[in-house]
């Protein structure tokens, strides 16, 4: 059985986007380094070897559907991605051959086509914050997953503002660091070069949560 995992990149204050966004940075000024765990090519592999399908919002599709194309954010493996949305796009501004699957029943109809396409794989839900707080609070997923950046942005869009899901402590959490980042910036403070005794870098922590 596929298990569902919320996997997201957040700053060290819980933001997944710096303020203020622009079509130009949809995730803010700075808001790229939420992503640098990306260059760890092993974990990479490892995730999409494991991967089933994947679940995203509309507007995490809109803003990143120029570096994903055609093939998704699985690239080349090609994982069928369902996007839950008040209204599908036009045909046309859809890539030809895309993994795409536009889903105007709600999340609940996303996540069950997304089972079924995963053949017992993970499904991953990818974001944004409003489609991982509505899944949280409606205890859709097994596991949650950050990707906590080094990087503090005071303000942006929140991961878990608003979120009242009462007292639900994991039965278990496993962190685990990503390589090549440099030490938490703190606005305001000139940040070090980094030097060849630095371990710092974006922790994994991924929490089965309590039923």
């Amino acid at each position: 059985m596929s298990r569902t995992v919320f996997d997201i990149s957040l700053s060290l204050d819980g933001f997944v986007t710096a303020a203020p966004q622009t079509a130009e940075e949809p995730l803010g000024p700075g808001g790229e380094r939420l992503h640098g765990w990306l260059v760890d090519r092993d974990y990479l592999e490892r995730a999409v070897a494991d991967l089933g399908a994947v679940v995203a919002g509309r507007t995490t599709y809109d803003h990143a559907i120029a570096g994903w194309g055609a093939d998704g954010p699985s690239g080349d493996a090609r994982r069928p991605v369902f996007v839950v949305t008040h209204e599908a796009p036009e045909p046309g501004s859809v890539p030809e051959g895309g993994v795409y699957t536009f889903v105007t029943g709600g999340i609940e109809s996303a996540l069950d086509r997304a089972r079924a396409a995963a053949d017992g794989r993970t499904v991953t839900v990818m974001g944004g914050a409003d489609l991982g707080r509505q899944c949280l609070a409606a205890g859709l997923v097994d596991e949650v997953s950050l990707h906590v950046a080094p990087v503090l942005f005071g303000s942006g869009t929140p991961m878990f503002a608003g979120l009242d899901v009462g007292h639900r402590p994991p039965r278990a959490a496993r962190c685990g660091g990503h390589p090549g980042d440099r030490p938490p910036a703190v606005p305001g403070r000139p940040s070090r070069p980094l030097t060849p005794n630095d371990a710092f870098g974006r922790e994994l922590s991924v929490l089965p949560l309590s039923s």
